[in-house]
């Protein structure tokens, strides 16, 4: 039998690496994501590939013993079992049967009104992110008891081990136990787990149906998006449909009054008694709507392979696995019928395929997903037939298609659609609905509606024998050095997503073009990261020798004002990534020095005209008192980011109810007077503002961008591992941190006057800005970027116009005096400027016109 892999593998040169059994378990498809182009899809897991119900109930029920017997009895019955949504809800929900005496919860998509958030956490490759934790009992995870993750596939370790992280965090526990069909990590993934449990305190074992790893050539997200594009409506033939097929005959199933229909809320085992007795008389049920239909003698060719761990017994018992010696089971009699669940639904369409089975009916279950995937009419292919119809749940990310596969073409009789009640809306009986598509190709629909569950006593924030909050975050751990970034680990967090093998960067001219047409935003791009000439390298080692006590004092300014300001309590340093990146850390090392203190920091993003990144802000709310946040910057300009920032705030209160942010920027230098919370007023060259991130520990600017920061998501960043040879980030922290005893008396008298000064900002650097944009026909203050920090960035990122230079203010300009004349930029000496210099951006860009005049100048 043909590989359902090989179509995929002979293309992109992908490898299958392991077990033997491996490819009766996985076959390989392509999807359209900028994370991950191919897709395992697993045989036995009922979800895009149809399969006989007893296998994929007998493999979570198999791996469900294997926990048991690794725990022991006492220590099962203490274990709550956790299943990933969309894909494990069935296969966590068997391992909890197969443990057997363990509560269940699984991840949801779905938010349930009334019912409180428990937490939520991110899955950085999947299709759709964001998962939520609904128990209806709020203490079913604050156990000390083992916990058993469940994921379909165990392949970088990610998202289980972020999801362990910070559940420890709040409810600490001596032993987890991570479960997977198939564990698929890489080499430099396998000692993650180990490394996680030393640092955690704790024991975290690992059970697997099969284990191996997938080899990706070099390249291959690229050739697996181009081979999608290619090929995307070649292959369709399930998507037109062949015209109106019977109404669906609706069976009544007489679901066990409050029982569960899955794990979303926690399923127990008393639930999974009642609804084990009541299996029987749901399958007659729907044997009765099924009974006239003669059997298809020959499944169509475009039926995929269903091969899997053969397993046979009730449903309830234990499953023997097939061997060579093991005698065939009889071939079931009957029409072929498919138990077709919907997304998360997944538990009870499954268990009442197995009813049907063991009832003799000849029976496969698979469900509908959110999952786009590439479909390929080729037995060397995992995904054959598809049928795509729009979402009909209400879901709380909005209106989309959804897609059943492998379905049609199958050679199926009957098709018995399984949904919640919540899902039983207009669109899942329109013209293009679900089950409309399926009428088109299967003879007999079957609707059977299972009652969606309602917590009888939804949990509320003011339940006070609870600990859980209404809200809390489980979103990716912070990045830190050396993985992400040249800082030692402990100087900064990284509240980003690294992005480093995306291909993001533009030519300087055309991203200019771009972005002041309105064709594109700033953030969606990244300029060609600037390579210092030799001179400049020297220019910039020549500043910083001469610039670093006064840096320093700046630095021990703001720190001590930051503390004077919060007496009592120790500030969380929070750095807009990312020239305020080496700011924090330097204001971290001198607390440290200074006070022995030991500050969080973190780096989050914030993007002009959209806001600073949300899920930052909620994983900083769920780790720390808001109250204690403080914003740090490099220096202000006109004050934009400024005002970005408490508009973001404000807006970020009102959606989320979280309170306590202090939408206050702490910066070195503030020569528009914006901020109360300063190092200086003056405008001077802070060397960290000569380069780009050979100085910002190797990190790019940040990026946001529709395809690759899904709403849940941190907004992302690239880390520039190649550049480490002209990196200076650690030469020019260490270099100002050398000055720090020197400044420290400087320091003190600073402080004291300051805090008995006036600070309020007068905002005069907007005026300036103002004026200087309608006395040069600008007409745009966005173009106009005023201090020495800004205008470098003009220098190194956008298209110059003209620089404007204060008179008298050469001792800080050198650098951007030898950057414009590398690029033709003439540079314009001005008097009464409240700045040393300002950068003009060319207010009518269009490709080529770099200098005063408009006309293309060549680079130097």
């Amino acid at each position: 039998m043909v590989w359902t892999g090989t179509w995929v593998a002979e293309r992109l040169g992908v490898e299958l690496i392991g077990d033997e059994e491996l490819p009766a378990l996985l076959g390989l498809a392509l999807r359209r994501n900028p994370k991950r182009a191919h897709l395992l899809v697993s045989s036995v897991l009922g979800k895009h590939v149809p399969q006989r119900p007893s296998v994929v109930y007998g493999s979570g029920l198999d791996l469900g013993r294997r926990v048991r017997a690794l725990l022991g009895d006492e220590e099962a019955a203490r274990s709550v079992v956790l299943g990933y949504a969309e894909t494990a809800t069935a296969l966590g929900h068997a391992v909890a049967d197969g443990l057997g005496l363990a509560p269940y919860l699984h991840s949801t998509r779905r938010p349930v009104a009334g019912v409180a958030r428990a937490g939520g956490f991110e899955e950085s490759h999947s299709h759709a992110t964001s998962h939520l934790l609904l128990p209806e009992d709020p203490k079913l995870l604050a156990g000390d008891g083992p916990l058993v993750l469940v994921d379909d596939e165990f392949s970088t370790g990610n998202t289980v081990l972020n999801t362990v992280r910070v559940l420890h965090e709040r409810y600490p526990r001596d032993r987890y136990v991570v479960v997977a069909l198939v564990d698929m990590r890489s080499a430099s993934d396998l000692g993650r787990l180990d490394a996680f449990a030393a640092e955690i305190g704790a024991r975290v074992d690992l059970i697997s149906g099969a284990a191996g790893t997938v080899r990706l050539p070099e390249g291959v997200l690229e050739k697996g998006q181009a081979l999608v594009a290619e090929h995307e409506t070649a292959y369709e033939p399930a998507d037109a449909t062949r015209g109106p097929g019977a109404a669906p005959v609706r069976v009544e199933l007489g679901w066990p009054a409050g029982i569960p229909d899955g794990g979303r809320h926690g399923f127990t085992p008393e639930h999974r008694a009642t609804l084990e007795a009541a299996l029987p008389a749901m399958a007659d049920r729907l044997a009765e709507a099924l009974s006239d239909l003669p059997a298809t003698k020959e499944p169509s060719t475009t039926e995929p392979a269903t091969q899997g761990p053969a397993t046979q017994g009730p449903a309830t018992g234990a499953p023997a696995t097939q061997g060579p010696a093991d005698p065939a089971p009889a071939p079931p009699t009957g029409p072929r019928v498919l138990v077709l669940g919907f997304e998360e639904l997944m538990y009870a369409p499954l268990r009442l395929g197995t009813a049907l089975e063991d009832a003799g009916h000849d029976v496969r279950y698979s469900t509908t997903t959110r999952s786009p995937v590439l479909a390929v009419d080729d037995p060397g292919y995992a995904i054959r037939t598809r049928l795509v119809f729009p979402a009909h749940d209400d879901p709380a990310d909005g209106p989309g298609d959804r897609y059943a596969y492998n379905v049609a073409g199958a050679g199926f009789d009957a098709a018995v659609v399984v949904i919640d009640s919540t899902a039983d809306t207009p669109a899942l009986h329109a013209p293009d609905g679900l089950l409309a598509q399926l009428a088109a190709h299967i003879p007999r629909v079957v609707l059977a509606v299972v009652p969606s569950y309602a917590p009888s006593t939804p949990y509320t924030p003011q339940d006070s024998d609870s600990e859980a909050p209404e809200r809390s975050s489980m979103l990716p751990e912070p990045l830190r050095g050396p993985a992400f970034s040249s800082y030692a680990p402990e100087e900064v967090g990284w509240l980003l997503q690294d992005l480093s093998d995306v291909e993001l960067e533009a030519p300087t001219e055309e991203r200019e073009e771009a972005i002041q047409s309105g064709g594109a935003h700033y953030a969606e791009s990244l300029p060609v990261e600037y390579q210092p000439s030799a001179r400049y390298q020297e220019l910039f080692h020549s500043a910083l020798e001469s610039s670093a006590a006064r840096i320093a004092r700046a630095v021990g300014t703001v720190t001590e004002t930051v503390l004077a300001e919060r007496p009592g309590r120790a500030p969380v340093l929070v750095s807009l990534a990312r020239a305020g990146t080496p700011v924090g850390v330097l204001m971290r090392r001198w607390a440290a020095a200074r006070h022995g203190l030991d500050l969080p920091h973190y780096a989050v993003s914030i993007v002009r005209g959209r806001g600073i990144d949300a899920n930052a802000l909620r994983w900083l709310a769920a780790h720390h008192d808001p109250a204690d946040v403080v914003f740090v910057d490099g220096w202000t300009g006109k004050g934009a980011i400024t005002r970005e920032l408490a508009d973001a705030i404000k807006a970020f209160e009102a959606a989320e109810g979280v309170t306590g942010f202090d939408p206050e920027i702490a910066v070195l230098a503030d020569p528009g007077s914006c901020v109360r919370t300063y190092g200086t007023r003056e405008d001077f060259l802070i060397p960290s503002a000569c380069l780009n991130s050979t100085v910002s520990g190797l990190i790019s600017r940040t990026v946001l961008r529709a395809d690759l920061v899904g709403p849940d998501d941190f907004h992302g960043a690239k880390f520039y591992r190649e550049l480490a040879g002209a990196d200076v980030s650690n030469d020019f922290l260490d270099a100002v941190a050398a000055r720090f005893d020197e400044v420290t008396g400087t320091v003190d008298t600073e402080v004291k006057e300051l805090l008995s000064t006036d600070r309020t900002p007068t905002w005069e650097g907007w005026a300036a800005v103002e004026r200087i944009s309608e006395e040069y026909g600008i007409h745009d203050v966005n173009l106009v970027k005023p201090g020495v920090g800004e205008t470098t960035r003009v220098l190194l990122r956008r298209v110059p116009w003209k620089i404007l230079a204060k008179r008298g203010a050469d001792a800080d300009l050198a650098h951007v005096r030898l950057l414009a004349e590398q690029r033709g930029v003439p540079v314009e000496e001005v008097d009464e400027l409240p700045y040393s210099c300002v950068g003009l951006i060319h207010p009518r860009f269009t490709r080529g016109a770099t200098g005063a005049d408009g006309k293309a100048v060549v680079s130097q």
